[in-house]
């Protein structure tokens, strides 16, 4: 059957995993939309949500919110909200499933039409769910699942990293192996020359405070972390166990973790620690955020983050490692379905090219973790775009808080140690196969 809607079974893996990333990047696009500059007045029509909205009453709910400070944040709040529950549920659902073969795989790669009807459905309930302290409580789910996810973004990078560097090595091998080396080199180079950049100017404008001892120590930390797992990266017992292990990866994951900690210094609600970007190049004091003007999210470091996140959303649609490691980390397998793979631009009797089943025997991913990654993504998509602000206790207004900067340290740390580990495990379990 050439119909994809005819027959779920046809859908590639991939495929399916492109279309539920599209799902999120698009309830991403919707929060965006939601938290820009002159959505608040729409918003003020929805029942219950702000002071000076409609007057219509609904029971239970009372308009008692400062709209001019957080309505855009209720409704990224709701929106990720929903779209997180909407991969929690397929996660749940897709629990232990080995093959194509499985009633559910139908449910996983088809059936999209009803799949998005599902996310709307949820979408509008959220919509009125009643204030009380479901922001608060979301705050911390969103805390949590973003600590979590970001350790994950980590695991992509390396991924990213190792396939990068493994296919220029390959290409250096096949001719012209100094253009290869070269480029291999320069971009090595650049992202030390970043980080180290990083730092320095995190020293001269994130410490100057007299209470900005953590920031120091985060800096220093980090700097001396990255340090090590470059040194380790290049140990002569590291790379004979991994010829392609090399300082590519270690540069950009020293570079990933610079942008954290800074973003993790951005959170600090000390402002003599945490200067603005215009402050800086106006060169003046960062003031102090009168009450009920202190939300403010199109920052850079929002910017890049959802940059970094677009990224790694697309990256883990599509990827296909052999780093064994990684794919254990990820619950992926770089052995699964490949030998369908081979057929799977086969051409029909007809001439027409279709798509085949290539998870008959065995999934090539994990349907529940893949889910429950994007699950976490919604999270970090809802802290990102609310700058890890915590609403206060009468949700007048939104604060910075120093425990988005732990979680957000504490995540690089991990994430290093992680990294780490696929550089000595070969070495440390010599007697296990890692290739």
């Amino acid at each position: 059957n050439s119909c994809p809607g005819c027959c779920p079974s046809t859908y590639n893996s991939t495929v399916s995993r492109l279309a539920f990333s599209f799902l999120l990047l698009l309830g991403s696009l919707v929060s965006v939309i939601m938290i820009l500059p002159g959505m608040e007045a729409q918003l003020k029509k929805i029942p219950g949500f702000c002071v000076g909205g409609t007057s219509i009453t609904i029971p239970g709910i009372e308009n008692k919110v400062n709209c001019d400070v957080i309505v855009g944040y209720k409704s990224v709040y709701r929106m990720c909200f929903a779209m997180a529950c909407f991969f929690f549920l397929f996660s749940i659902i897709m629990i232990r499933v080995r093959s194509s073969k499985d009633p559910r795989a139908s449910l996983q790669n088809g059936f999209w039409f009803f799949k998005f009807l599902i996310l709307v459905g949820i979408t509008v309930g959220a919509f009125f769910i009643p204030d009380g302290t479901f922001n608060t409580v979301w705050f911390y789910f969103g805390v949590v699942g973003s600590f979590i996810f970001i350790i994950i973004q980590l695991i992509l990078l390396v991924d990213f990293s190792h396939t990068w560097n493994q296919s220029w090595l390959e290409n250096a091998e096949e001719g012209n192996s100094k253009c290869w080396f070269a480029a291999l080199l320069s971009f090595t180079v650049l992202h030390y020359a970043l980080a180290f950049s990083a730092v320095v100017l995190f020293y001269v404008y994130y410490t100057t405070g007299d209470d900005c001892t953590e920031h120091k120590i985060f800096i220093s930390l980090n700097l001396i972390f990255c340090i090590i797992i470059s040194i380790v990266a290049i140990l002569p017992k590291v790379q004979e166990a991994q010829p392609s292990s090399g300082l590519l990866q270690a540069s950009l994951i020293s570079l990933y973790t610079m942008y954290v900690t800074w973003s993790a210094m951005t959170n600090n609600p000390n402002r003599k620690c945490n200067p603005s970007l215009l402050s800086l190049v106006n060169n003046t004091p960062s003031p102090t955020p009168a009450p009920g003007q202190e939300v403010q999210w199109w920052d850079a470091q929002g910017i890049i983050g959802l940059v970094i996140f677009f990224f790694c959303t697309l990256y883990a649609s599509i990827r296909s490692s052999n780093n064994t490691q990684v794919n254990r980390l990820m619950q992926t397998e770089e052995d699964q379905g490949l030998a369908a793979d081979d057929h799977e631009a086969a051409m029909g009797e007809d001439g027409v090219r279709r798509a085949v089943d290539n998870e008959e025997d065995a999934v090539t991913y994990s349907y529940s973790f893949f889910h429950f990654s994007l699950c976490l993504a919604s999270l970090y998509i809802m802290m990102t775009l609310t700058n890890w602000y915590q609403p206060d206790a009468d949700y007048q207004a939104m604060q910075s808080s120093m425990p988005a900067v732990w979680v957000k340290i504490s995540s690089s740390w991990i994430g290093l140690a992680l990294y780490l580990w696929t550089l000595v495990a070969p070495v440390i379990l010599s007697n296990r196969d890692f290739n």
